[in-house]
């Protein structure tokens, strides 16, 4: 039985031995979770009340699955480990289906044969309905689980062709190599060596409105925006009465920090809206210089423009001109009755490549997807 197990008190043991052991019991189960995922396994247990064993729980299955197929294994190596079970007895399963698990309590007063637990499908459920939620109709403690959840999504750049090649087993055929693999067999041709051509992480921009009208959404989108210049090449700047680089404010690593220091960066916030005014400074500054070039451009905003449409319009279509691919992401556009007739979305419509809704943990990982097949 895993050391968290015990009936004790988690507060009288050394927890560290069992959650790494729960991490091997979970591996021998199938489930690929390496040195990455433990670490932050570990990490995420250590802000949490190891007394919460529903905490406990949910900590484990967003940092140690990575896939659909993993949670089914999480469950019953889960139930094994902390309802008495050693973990020689897990063993991987090809069942689809999710199991119906229970968690033992960590805490002192639990029956000593493991008989106290905890449901967990109404757990996964309610996770699964804040997700979903409209973030801007969430109470304090849900963004505050909002925010952790943002904080663990892991985006991954979309790729472009580089100028290098590389060695392949398909492709092209590799005159110089082949020419002295045949130096070595006197001449004689005995195998032929291919190239591809070698990929790298294409930039993404994006471009976050924050004028009043966004106010709702603006924390959130901004946590996005950091979880993005965290790990690929992302460029980010606000849009309001006035243009702001956030880039360096928000690749530091913590992101409390890095949202401090973007709030005091913008000096606009929850001010008006004159998108083209400030996407023409982008342009003018930035983008035509080449950070907009061949980039995955995303504009998040709810389209309520008080300046000259025909100017939006106007960049909107240099932008195009300029960007691999645009998206607008509108936190509106998830409600089923809405329409784009706002003045600044209209203009915009012709000139994007996909019109996507922004206004929940959901929407934003799909948009994650989009950016990646960019």
């Amino acid at each position: 039985m895993g050391d968290l197990g015990h009936t004790a008190g988690v507060s009288q043991i050394d927890p560290l031995p069992g959650l790494v052991g729960f991490a091997v019991a979970l591996r021998a189960a199938g489930v690929a979770c390496g040195p990455e995922r433990v670490r932050g396994y570990l990490a995420a247990v250590d802000l949490l009340d190891l007394a919460d064993v529903t905490q406990v729980y949910w900590a484990g299955r967003l940092t140690l699955c990575s896939e659909p197929d993993d949670l089914p294994r999480y469950d019953s190596a889960f139930h094994a480990w902390f309802t008495g079970d050693t973990p020689r007895a897990i063993r991987p399963t090809r069942d689809p289906r999710p199991k119906r698990g229970h968690i033992a309590a960590l805490v002192a007063g639990s029956s000593a044969d493991g008989e106290s637990a905890v449901q967990i499908d109404p757990l996964a459920s309610s996770a699964e309905v804040l997700r979903h939620r409209d973030i801007s109709d969430l109470t304090a403690a849900e963004r505050a689980h909002l925010r952790e959840m943002i904080d663990l999504l892991r985006p991954e750049p979309p790729q472009r062709p580089a100028v290098r090649w590389r060695p392949n087993r398909r492709g092209r055929v590799d005159e110089r190599r082949t020419l002295r693999m045949m130096r070595a067999t006197g001449g004689e041709p005995m195998r032929i060596a291919r190239k591809r051509r070698a990929s790298k992480p294409r930039r993404v921009v994006l471009l976050v409105d924050v004028s009043g009208s966004m106010t709702p959404y603006a924390d959130a989108l901004l946590r996005f925006a950091h979880a993005m210049a965290r790990r690929a090449p992302t460029e980010v700047f606000t849009l309001g009465t006035r243009l702001t680089r956030l880039t360096r404010q928000l690749r530091q690593r913590d992101p409390e920090q890095a949202l401090t220091g973007a709030a005091r960066a913008v000096p606009d916030f929850a001010g008006g809206t004159r998108l083209g005014e400030t996407l023409r400074a982008f342009l003018d500054r930035w983008g035509q210089r080449g950070v907009a070039r061949q980039a995955v451009v995303v504009l998040f905003s709810d389209g309520w423009e008080r300046g000259d449409p025909s100017l939006l319009a106007a960049q909107m279509a240099r932008l195009s001109r300029l960007a691999y691919r645009v998206f607008w992401v509108n936190p509106h556009a998830g409600s089923p009755v809405y329409q784009p007739v706002q003045s600044g979305i209209a203009v915009a419509l012709p000139h994007i490549d996909r019109l996507l809704a922004g206004h929940s943990v959901a929407t934003l990982d799909l948009l994650l997807r989009e950016v990646r097949r960019a």
